[in-house]
């Protein structure tokens, strides 16, 4: 029999298949009122060149969501682009000496071409590249809009300047206090950037997050970005010099008005006029003023930096106290954060008490724990709620009445208000480098702007262009760009690329519109019904998208409220790591498939050595796949040894989606042997005869069992591909089928009938995961359509009805037998069977039965004495 099934050949069904879906055009998405629409979407990548292993992962995680719900009968959208603007273009040009346009268009041509090896059901019709001026058009078209309305606006901002590479860097981009690409120490420069008013939104953006089915763990990381906070503005008065630089006062904002009466001292930025005034006149201070600008920006450096002031000389003046308190400048304070000044309480906040500790300061408690608990401010500060002491009037409160009380007497005397306060800023969308979207604004000679009008756009960026030795963007010093009648000059910043990917989504349901931003498609389509995306852009790229989306609806644009109504965010691809130490300290990296790993009874890896020279290498653990470890698996190499099936069975059955997914050799290989498996035993099933009718009322036990296991699986691999996204456990439950049909005896022509019918349940629910061998067994089974076209299976609930139930008896909590019983036996039939049955019998002798415990379908506890 096995010499007529034919080879599973991978690369020959695998382009089949793909030749069959690209000619019939199974993937193209048209819209249809008549079905329920589902958009699926991965986040599209950045074309570096070829895709890895964590590429692979999220994509077969959206192909295996779209391609079940197209099952469903879902009218299924699934596109796919690229994300193709950024600085790595510009840096591989610099190094290769190709222009970023040129090698972004040959990286997409490749990249293209893996991601349609594997198999993924896309509509290539709607791809977009961010880069193609057709797109880009859109976006400087709706910046313009939003400055009509008021929505941007320019102003000189402090910024994270990278003097090498020549443009402002993100505060994620600076590591250590340098640029992440150049290494150069980052400099704060004050200079015009365009910025779009998301904090119109924030309270929007925080309050709709109830309404989106994310992870909770997204949710959190995006409210606390915004960070809504219910404090007090108030206002310190100022002395001398001070009063006359600013005679309104120094505006303060706290979340801790009680501990107001805890004030020892009040810091400023390094940027605030008070610290600039006291520099011009204090040589020392005007050096620390610049030590400062070369200081951490983000939060996270603020918090671990080593905390540096000076005194200003200036005094300021307690709102409520009258007492005076010392002015310094601290380097953990930032202008770009509230107003740029703080009032220092080293008594009830860590920082300030590390800061008062250094330089002398005092620290003084006006807070104390509610339940007597001594604080020793000499070891820490006390940073709890408590209730208040050596605070005026107001001794004795605890932090609901203080804040009240406080705020109230500060309204009273004109001091200060009740604030609502969020910590998200603006967002500062100007870049100076090259490779991005050209800001559609125009300059004149008196300082004024302009949007480009309509008619004008889109503003290209030129793509003949060269780099040279001094560095920065070629389009500054292209007059021929920038240079326009009477003054008048493009701005030749470019956008943040978060632009372009805050709005793709909602250009794929119309990316042939060559004459509007969107068009009624996209209210077809949106919100996106699934999004799959790593873990890291849960804050940024997630909250700018959703700000986009709101702007969009308030123009019209789309009718939703929010883009994307799930959220998956999947685990990262693991791979161990292998390194021997250099002589100046550093590491070199080994990729595992250069090394010899040797494992121990557990298969735990103990030692390892390089192949090449034999020698020991240490092994480093697990961790993400990335160039700096040499720990990448190439997809392709997968691909073309084993087909892509099976590196996306793999993917899949390794871990939980949200999970890291350990790479494994021999995993891998397990997933191809599961595959040749299924080939076989499917071809095996068709050498052995045609099946005949499925007569259910004529099935003996075992044909029962195979059913009732087929129907079982249809039903828990339903639930976990679609409720509940374990695609491990759903391959799992299918290859128990797969194990309980090897040993199924099906020759005469109702046993054919009832494999044929599990057959063809596990090819229809594999084709997700596996569409190309499925395809293919599909065909084999005798259908004319294709599987993709197929709808999931039904399961039928006669089949789950059981004639018998097993039951376990246990005496005195041991199990001591196991019984089967009529599925509708009674409960007094249940205890007369236990009961003489001879194995109970048995460790009943002697015993006095003093009770019967019956957990139906489950258990029999006897309780003897």
């Amino acid at each position: 029999m096995d010499a007529q099934i034919p080879d599973y050949q991978p690369s020959v069904l695998e382009q089949q298949a793909q030749d069959f879906w690209d000619k019939n055009q199974c993937f193209k998405a048209v819209e249809d009122a008549t079905r329920e629409k589902f958009y699926c979407l991965s986040m599209f990548p950045y074309p570096s060149g070829k895709l890895h292993m964590g590429h692979v992962r999220n994509y077969t995680i959206g192909d295996v969501i779209s391609r079940h719900q197209r099952l469903l009968g879902k009218n299924v959208m699934q596109p796919m682009g690229w994300d193709a603007f950024g600085l790595p273009a510009e840096n591989a040009a610099i190094k290769n000496k190709v222009a970023p346009g040129k090698w972004t268009k040959e990286n997409i041509a490749y990249m293209r071409g893996q991601l349609k090896a594997l198999g993924f059901a896309y509509d290539w019709s709607r791809e977009l590249a961010t880069c193609d001026a057709s797109y880009y058009k859109w976006e400087q078209w709706f910046f313009g809009k939003l400055v009509e309305k008021g929505l941007v606006y320019k102003k000189n901002a402090m910024v994270n300047w990278d003097p090498v590479d020549q443009t402002v860097l993100a505060n994620e981009q600076v590591i250590d206090g340098r640029g992440w690409r150049s290494g150069a120490l980052v400099e704060r420069k004050e200079i015009p950037q365009w910025f779009l008013k998301i904090t119109d939104y924030a309270e929007e953006l925080l309050s709709d997050l109830d309404h989106v089915e994310w992870p909770e763990q997204v949710k959190t990381m995006q409210r606390n970005w915004i960070g809504k906070s219910r404090g007090v503005e108030m206002t310190f008065g100022l002395r001398g010099q001070a009063a006359e630089l600013l005679p309104e006062g120094l505006e303060i904002y706290t979340t801790r008005p009680d501990t107001l009466f805890g004030v020892t001292y009040v810091a400023v930025a390094a940027g605030h006029p008070l610290a600039r005034a006291a520099a011009e006149n204090n040589p020392a201070l005007a050096e620390f003023l610049v030590e400062c600008s070369k200081g951490g920006t983000s939060e996270a450096e603020l918090a671990v930096m080593e905390k540096k002031g000076m005194a200003t000389g200036f005094k300021a003046v307690h709102p409520l106290s009258g007492r005076e308190v010392p002015i310094w400048v601290a380097n953990f304070v930032l202008m770009e954060y509230g107003t740029g000044a703080v009032m220092a309480v080293p008594g009830h906040d860590q920082r300030d008490w590390e800061f008062a500790g250094k330089y002398g300061i005092a620290i003084e408690q006006v807070i104390e724990p509610v339940n007597g608990e001594n604080c020793d401010l000499s070891q820490a500060a006390f940073v709890d709620k408590g209730r208040l002491i050596n605070s005026a009037q107001y001794d004795g409160l605890e932090f609901e009445a203080a804040f009240n009380a406080i705020a109230g007497e500060l309204e009273k005397q004109g001091k200060g208000r009740v604030k609502i306060n969020f910590r998200l800023r603006d967002w500062g969308v100007s870049r100076q480098r090259y490779w991005g979207a050209p800001i559609p604004v125009e300059n004149g000679p008196n300082g004024e702007t302009r949007p480009v009008r309509d008619e004008d756009l889109p503003v290209a960026l030129p793509l003949d262009v060269e780099f040279d030795a001094t560095g920065g963007s070629p389009i500054k010093k292209m007059p021929a760009f920038y240079e326009l009648e009477n003054g008048w000059q493009r701005e030749t910043d470019t956008f943040d690329t978060f632009m372009e990917s805050s709005w793709y989504y909602a250009r794929f349901c119309c990316a042939d519109n060559n004459e509007a931003m969107l068009d009624e498609r996209a209210n077809y389509w949106l919100p996106v019904d699934y999004y799959i995306g790593g873990i890291e852009h849960a804050i940024l790229h997630l909250l700018y998208a959703r700000f986009f989306h709101k702007l969009m609806r308030d123009f019209g644009l789309v009718q939703t409220d929010e883009p994307f109504k799930r959220l998956l965010t999947q685990g990262m691809v693991v791979a161990e790591t292998f390194y021997r130490d250099t002589p100046n300290g550093g590491k070199d990296w080994f990729n595992p498939a250069d090394v010899e790993v040797e494992k121990d009874s557990k298969g735990r890896p103990v030692s390892a050595r390089l192949i090449s020279d034999g020698q020991p290498v240490q092994i480093g653990g697990m961790e993400k796949m990335a160039k700096s470890k040499n720990n990448g698996v190439d997809p392709q190499s997968m691909i073309d040894l084993y087909g892509a099936d099976t590196v996306r069975l793999f993917m899949m059955f390794a871990s939980p989606p949200d999970q890291s997914l350990e790479w494994s050799d021999s995993g891998v290989e397990g997933a191809n042997r599961y595959l040749k498996r299924l080939w076989r035993l499917v071809h095996q099933h068709l050498a052995a005869g045609q099946p005949g009718q499925l007569d259910r009322s004529a099935l003996n036990d075992e044909q029962k069992e195979l059913r009732r296991k087929t129907h079982e699986t249809i039903s828990k691999v339903g639930d976990d591909l679609s409720r509940r996204l374990t695609f491990n456990t759903a391959i799992a439950a299918m290859m128990e089928l797969t194990n309980q049909l090897s040993r199924f005896d099906a020759t005469d022509p109702l046993s054919l009938a009832v494999a044929r019918e599990a057959y063809q349940a596990l090819v229809v629910m594999l084709s997700p995961i596996t569409p190309h061998i499925s395809h293919q067994l599909w065909q084999d089974l005798g259908h004319a359509g294709a599987v993709i076209d197929a709808s999931w299976p039904v399961v039928d609930d006669s089949a789950l009805t059981r004639d018998t139930i097993e039951m376990g008896v246990s005496i005195n909590g041991k199990p001591r037998a196991q019984l089967q019983l009529p599925a509708d036996a009674d409960q007094a039939s249940i205890e007369k069977l236990a009961l003489a049955d001879e194995k109970v019998q048995k460790h009943l002798e002697g015993k006095t039965l003093r009770k019967v415990i019956i957990v139906p379908g489950k258990l029999i506890n006897l309780v003897v004495g």
